[in-house]
């Protein structure tokens, strides 16, 4: 069930963010590591929470991919959905954060970061908003602002992307761009 109801401090820190980024395996993915014989990868992307990115990005935030693992499917899967920060082996996820948003003029209170595991440990106490999924490991949950309602891969991210939708008063907009809320 959607959450419709955020603590304050949350929306506070929702509301500044126009950066958002995402790290995949576990976040975006169920965290599984899916290879065929030949060493081919597989990932399964949920879709809403693809649609949840492009409407940030409609809607004025901009979105990176910040993953450890080297990987085509995220590659493919960050072209497909048009961004320009898509960052596979990386392995310093605070610098390249850091990178990104002095590029575009952001500063790092303005920039939110989704991860699920120690890898991500470092990024979150530079970021304006820190959040994991319901899966998160339970040494990395203490240190989020936020943990999801549900898990990586299964709409995680889009509980964020409404999070920021909502904080930023775009809710309305959003669903009028749908059809909602407009007279017949």
């Amino acid at each position: 069930m959607p959450q419709t109801h955020y603590p304050a401090e949350l929306l506070a820190r929702a509301r500044r963010i126009r950066l958002a980024c995402f790290d995949v395996d576990g976040t975006l993915t169920d965290g599984h590591l899916h290879f065929d014989q030949d060493g081919r990868e597989y990932k399964a992307f949920h879709a809403q929470d693809g649609m949840g990115l492009a409407l940030l990005r409609k809607n004025g935030i901009e979105v990176a991919l910040i993953t450890a693992r080297r990987s085509r499917v995220t590659e493919n899967r960050g072209a497909e959905l048009g961004l320009v920060e898509v960052h596979t082996a990386a392995h310093d996820k605070l610098a390249i954060t850091n990178d990104i948003a002095a590029r575009l003029g952001i500063g790092m209170d303005e920039v939110a970061f989704m991860g699920d595991d120690l890898v991500d440990l470092r990024v979150f106490p530079h970021v304006g908003l820190a959040v994991a999924p319901a899966n998160v490991h339970p040494w990395t949950a203490p240190h989020a602002h936020w943990i999801t309602p549900q898990r990586g891969g299964h709409g995680a991210a889009r509980d964020v992307c409404d999070l920021l939708l909502v904080a930023q008063g775009k809710q309305a907009e959003v669903l009028v761009s749908f059809g909602m809320g407009m007279t017949q």
